[in-house]
């Protein structure tokens, strides 16, 4: 799946940069004024998919006028890209980030924006600012949030009889009873869930990836319990496996390949304009005595690069447009693709969220949200836990076991990150 927003929702240089297409004003990425009193700031993204997104951003820094702002848009491993340039002295002043990791942070490669947001940290949901926060400092401004959600069909759920589920047992029975030879009852990728889900399941169950005091969030029974019921949807054949496009974009939920699905926000748009009224929106449902609804949730982050030479006239800029400017902010989260803005006030004023299946969306980020990607959970950490999810739902792998050996290898790798506070 090509580098996007969705890619947050799911959970090192080397690699050698790719060429930027640069937008705005000028093509010129060099240090400088040019010939103007104003510093010359370097500005990245990532290639998103939504038309008109790569033209707004230019519109917003050709508005600045406090600095000659050059907007690069970056194709390919984005990630990958802006952790190498910022080993170097010619990377970005500012950029975006997935993240920011905690290699950024520990190896000083990221300037601790707290002052920035000091003022309206609290317009800011903790769900969303937990990931940005490393030893009670922020080190991003979130810029918009994802979150994901089931989609189900109304008319195909009330012709067999199925309400919207309320818990994943409930799931886990409707998916059975929706599944015929031509539709499937519920898809969560083609993987059977293991990519998609990642920690939403532990967090339906009333545990978490990890805990707030930085522990593994899963050595409970429940885990194994509640994984264990995934494996029941792909046992029950109700599962959509090898669909023609994959669980972020909702053509297999569109063209009635299945009755529910497993996607993000950015999906709404397209799914309404489909199938009209005929749809509504769930947390992924919880389980057990001590389940709760469960909403993962992420950011794409605004961060200044420590090399900059310009870094207190990059943080002045990127309090201008993603703190003071709140047109630019809620104009890049819904007028190209479809997100909540990072701002709480702006997501409760916004038109296109106030009623609906939106509106529903907004609330139940608001309610029952939760960090989609710990700042502690580092890519090691995924691999080990996504793997034995994968063998717990298409293996039928024994739950308890599978959990044991990734709560090993978590904890070993916390102690390792730990190591370089």
């Amino acid at each position: 799946m090509p580098i996007s927003r969705r890619q947050l929702m799911t959970g090192g240089a080397g690699l050698a940069l790719a060429g930027g297409l640069t937008t705005a004003c000028g093509s010129n990425t060099g240090r400088g004024g040019g010939g103007s009193d104003r510093p010359r700031l370097s500005q990245w993204y990532h290639q998103y998919g939504e038309v008109g997104t790569r033209q707004a951003v230019g519109r917003y820094a050709a508005a600045y006028k406090d600095a000659d702002v050059r907007v690069e848009w970056r194709p390919g491993n984005y990630d990958q890209q802006a952790a190498a340039a910022l080993l170097t002295s010619s990377g970005p002043d500012v950029f975006e980030v997935n993240g920011p990791t905690l290699d950024q942070i520990q190896g000083g490669q990221i300037v601790d924006l707290s002052d920035l947001i000091q003022d309206v940290k609290g317009d800011f949901s903790q769900a969303v600012l937990a990931p940005k926060t490393h030893d009670g400092r922020v080190w991003g401004i979130p810029q918009v949030v994802d979150t994901q959600l089931l989609y189900y069909r109304k008319s195909l759920l009330e012709a067999a009889g199925v309400r919207p589920p309320r818990t994943l047992d409930e799931l886990v029975d409707a998916a059975r009873r929706l599944s015929d030879s031509k539709v499937k009852g519920l898809f969560l990728g083609n993987d059977g869930g293991a990519s998609a889900l990642a920690g939403t399941p532990l967090q339906a169950a009333g545990l978490s990836l990890l805990t707030e005091e930085g522990k593994v969030g899963f050595d409970d029974p429940a885990a194994a319990r509640t994984l264990g019921k995934l494996h029941r949807l792909y046992a029950d054949k109700s599962l959509l496996l090898g669909a023609p496009t994959d669980w972020a974009d909702p053509s297999a939920f569109v063209q009635g390949l299945a009755a529910m699905q497993w996607s993000g926000l950015w999906a709404l748009p397209q799914i309404r304009k489909a199938l009209g009224d005929d749809f509504g929106v769930l947390p992924f449902p919880p389980d057990g005595p001590g389940g709760r609804p469960a909403v993962p949730v992420g950011a794409w982050t605004a961060a200044v690069s420590a090399r900059s030479e310009h870094r207190e006239a990059a943080k002045a800029f990127v309090k201008w447009l993603w703190i003071e400017r709140t047109d630019h902010q809620e104009d890049f989260a819904l007028s190209y693709g479809f997100h909540i803005p990072a701002r709480t006030s702006l997501a409760a004023k916004a038109d296109r969220l106030k009623k609906g299946p939106a509106a529903e969306a907004v609330r139940f980020t608001t309610e029952h949200g939760f960090p989609a990607q710990p700042l502690l959970w580092t890519p090691p950490s995924q691999t080990t836990y996504q793997d034995a999810l994968n063998r717990i739902i298409k293996g039928g792998a024994d739950p308890g076991s599978e959990l044991k050996a990734a709560v090993r290898k978590t904890e070993a790798e916390l102690r390792r990150v730990r190591k370089g506070s």
